[in-house]
């Protein structure tokens, strides 16, 4: 499995971006997928996660901004994010789990993207 992530960039406080990530092999659909964040100094956190029924699941300091979304015929999973504050700025990794359902812990994904670099100017 191959994850390419994309959509990253530099973005006004306010303003939105949409994250994609295309992943590669025929066992996509069966398998839960994240998103994770990394700031410089920081440890890699979960952002938003989707089981392979489209229950989604998100950190609490981006619910209701953003939007965890998965096209199972593209074999791709979607972040959209809306009121994007400064605090958001990081690069973002998609990552596929080795569960259907969604969890929050890095050791449960076994496959990453490469990452995509978020910044959010005040």
């Amino acid at each position: 499995v191959q994850l390419q992530a994309s959509g990253g960039g530099l973005v006004q406080a306010g303003g939105s971006l949409r994250l994609s990530c295309a992943a590669s092999g025929r066992t996509f659909s069966r398998y839960a997928m994240g998103w994770f964040r990394q700031a410089p100094g920081k440890e890699r956190d979960f952002v938003a996660g989707i089981s392979w029924s489209g229950d989604t699941h998100y950190a609490d300091s981006v619910k209701g901004r953003f939007t965890i979304s998965r096209d199972n015929a593209k074999n791709t999973v979607y972040l959209q994010m809306n009121i994007l504050k400064p605090e958001d700025t990081a690069v973002y990794y998609c990552a596929k789990s080795t569960l259907p359902y969604v969890v929050v812990t890095l050791d449960r994904y076994d496959y990453w993207g490469q990452g995509t670099q978020v910044t959010v100017s005040s």
